[in-house]
């Protein structure tokens, strides 16, 4: 859960919320307990669920703080190895956290998950076969370009914002390009970094023909699982054991 807090923003007592997410409340904690000496440059920090059962908060959370850490530089990622805290991170003057704001990559991916997959089960029903076509380059353009990350990553794009499209609700286009907009910032680019691989992009492509072709069938049902089982699937990616 987010934490809220109520800040008095002019004179007259209007009121703004700062919302503090777990990855970042955790981040800060971590830091702290570093320049208190519990944890000492060069020292490997606790596993992912040990953490988690620490200080009470999802194995992601966990995982995006370790993320924003290492953007910071207080800690280095040494895959196969382990999270080791870094040699600097001792000399750091504050232990708040503030390199990295807005919310996580799970944070984006959950909502990604719980409305694209209604978009998709719209869809199912709104499509036209024009929107069948331009949905259908758009795979094509992501198998053509499997061997390349940043022009299959666009397809990919591409593939979700035309079916939120097919729906004829302007609305959720806008809703599904901000979603994916919004998640390629600092903290998608690094899990990306170290998550990302060319069986993911197999797999995605997989996940998309079964959307594709609930969407042919004009299935609901079956077009909604199909989007939540492939967001559901990148979840598990990036929450699995370091390289």
């Amino acid at each position: 859960m987010t934490s809220l807090k109520l800040i008095a923003t002019d004179p007259e007592n209007l009121t703004s919320f700062e919302v503090e997410r777990p990855y970042q409340k955790l981040a800060s904690q971590i830091r702290a307990l570093v320049l208190q000496g519990e944890f000492k440059p060069g020292d490997r920090l606790p596993a992912e669920r040990a953490l988690a059962e620490r200080f009470e908060v999802s194995r992601t959370s966990v995982r995006e703080a370790i993320i924003a850490l290492e953007l910071q530089g207080a800690v280095e990622v040494r895959g196969g190895s382990g999270i080791y805290v870094s040699q600097t991170s001792a000399h750091k003057a504050s232990p708040s956290f503030m390199a990295v704001d807005g919310p996580g990559p799970f944070e984006v991916l959950r909502a990604r998950c719980l409305i694209e997959s209604e978009i998709a089960s719209t869809a199912a029903g709104t499509r036209k076969d024009s929107d069948l076509d331009r949905i259908f380059s758009s795979l094509v353009d992501m198998r053509k370009h499997m061997d390349d990350k940043i022009l299959n990553e666009a397809a990919d794009r591409q593939f979700h914002l035309r079916i939120a499209e097919s729906t004829g609700n302007s609305v959720l286009l806008q809703v599904v390009t901000a979603m994916w907009d919004h998640a390629k910032g600092p903290l998608w680019a690094k899990i990306d970094e170290h998550f990302h691989h060319t069986d993911l992009r197999l797999a995605s492509q997989q996940d998309h023909e079964r959307v594709f072709d609930a969407l042919v069938a004009r299935d609901p049902t079956a077009a909604r699982a199909a989007m939540r089982a492939h967001l559901e699937r990148v979840i598990g990616e990036f929450t699995k054991a370091w390289r």
